[in-house]
């Protein structure tokens, strides 16, 4: 269907915002305050909240769409807790631990200042994704189908409310306080929510915090807030090396993700962080499963087994790590892309809950950071490669074609993941961008080098191999 000739109609529009498991897209050429005031009417329709608690981050068009967000919901009858400007994880933390049967974050998370978003929650800070009820919600919105909105007697009320000592609070009783030493770091915020939740939460620790880019602005004006990119970290890097601090702390816009810098100025991976992390788990909840995705690097599993714990390799995306770690009843799950989650967090990702258990332990090695990594991260990887491809699906066929005939190990988990003995990868497409992303990890160097510049070729139709 289409408006004009060749034009997707608005319902087409509409429809095309709802990624596998959020909501994003261009404001106001495709997200605007009407669909998102339909987003929230539609929400109240399938999950049937009493109640829904919103939060928002910085973007300049975060209050707008909160405004007409939380009027939608109100026209569906259910009241509204505001907790204003926030991060991510503490949108996740309220519904949790306030016991909320539904919650909303207006974000866009690292994408450019023109995105935004909605990340949908229900009761214990589940992730709505596509499968489960986000499907149900964008059938509603671009199907034109919603109830009429309440009268003004029945509509459902809005209060504001404070969360951000409770959310401190809690953050601070995943870990041991008392372990912590007297380290000099260095955390970037990306002008995002982490310069609103860090000094909360660190105000009281023996930790000694340089502040870079605090002020909250959703214009990004020092450097777009995705610290998985490495130009984002480079002043970070430049800061921690020059004033000889302890590691370096790089969060995203919504503050949900955390990447880490060694005091030598090197880039920790996520996945390697997840292997830190992990280990602590294990050590205090002995057997225990620990979630991964498949872009891992293999050290995880191999050093969740090592240390007797049960690793289980999921998909890539929050609401499948989340939804896979209450089935396994797993303690820790997370990501190479700096996601990671707690079980005691009500299994949501949290990069502030990551960061306190690396300064954990970090204090009680009392070694450096590099020292306690060196053990986990003994393999080469290629980073996470883009790609604009106009056939997707054909490009993978054919590197699968070619890779099953050499004797590969395939699996299609999440996109495509071709395993050798000495080397993997991973192709999959973009939830959020018209991309192929390419991962992939070797033993050697020399071996990592040769299959990335092979693989790509193919990717790119470049007529390698």
């Amino acid at each position: 269907m289409s408006d004009i000739a060749g034009a997707p109609s608005a319902q087409d529009r509409a429809a095309s915002l709802f990624k596998a498991y959020d909501i994003r897209g261009v404001v106001p050429d495709e997200l605007t305050p009407e669909i998102a005031r339909k987003i929230g009417h539609a929400l109240v329709a399938v999950i049937q909240p009493d109640t829904v608690v919103v939060g928002r981050d910085m973007r300049v068009s975060s209050p707008l769409l909160a405004s007409a967000l939380i009027e939608g919901i109100r026209d569906a009858g259910a009241d509204v807790v505001d907790i204003g400007m926030v991060s991510t994880d503490a949108l996740s933390f309220a519904v949790g631990k306030y016991g909320y049967p539904a919650g909303v974050m207006v974000t866009a998370s690292h994408n450019p200042p023109e995105y935004n978003g909605f990340k949908i929650s229900r009761e214990d800070a589940r992730a709505l994704s596509l499968e489960e009820g986000l499907d149900d919600i964008r059938d509603l919105v671009a199907g034109g189908k919603l109830a009429p909105a309440k009268p003004v007697d029945a509509r459902g009320s809005l209060i504001r409310r404070d969360i951000l000592d409770d959310y401190a609070k809690h953050m601070l009783s995943l870990i041991d306080t008392k372990k912590l030493r007297s380290l000099r770091i260095a955390i970037d915020a990306g002008n995002g929510m982490a310069g609103v939740t860090v000094p909360r939460v660190f105000r009281d620790l023996p930790i000694e915090v340089t502040p870079l880019f605090f002020e909250p602005d959703g214009t990004f004006p020092n450097h777009p807030a995705n610290p998985i990119e490495p130009e984002n970290v480079a002043e970070l890097q430049r800061v921690v090396v020059e004033n000889g601090y302890d590691l370096g702390a790089a969060f995203d816009g919504d503050a949900d993700r955390v990447f880490l810098i060694d005091e030598s100025g090197q880039a920790v991976g996520g996945d390697i962080l997840t292997a830190m992390v992990a280990s602590r788990m294990l050590d205090r909840n002995p057997g225990a499963a620990i979630v991964y995705n498949l872009i891992s690097s293999r050290g995880v599993p191999e050093l969740i087994s090592d240390k007797g714990g049960r690793p289980i390799r999921s998909r890539v995306g929050h609401s499948y790590i989340k939804e896979t770690m209450r089935q396994e009843d797993a303690v820790f799950g997370g990501e190479h892309s700096g996601h990671f989650y707690f079980r005691d967090n009500w299994y949501a990702d949290s990069g502030m809950a990551a960061l306190l258990y690396a300064l954990e332990m970090v204090s009680e090695a009392d070694k450096p950071l590099s020292a306690v990594i060196a053990p986990l991260d003994h393999r080469f990887r290629s980073g996470e490669i883009n790609s604009d491809v106009a056939d997707a699906a054909s490009v993978m066929a054919a590197i699968e074609e070619r890779f099953r005939a050499e004797g590969a190990e395939i699996d299609h988990l999440d996109g495509l993941t071709v395993s050798f003995p000495s080397w993997w990868f991973n192709v999959r497409a973009s939830n959020t961008q018209p991309l192929l992303r390419l991962n992939v990890e070797a033993d050697d160097r020399p071996t990592l080098e040769t299959r990335s510049a092979e693989v790509l070729a193919m990717i790119r139709g470049e007529g390698a191999g």
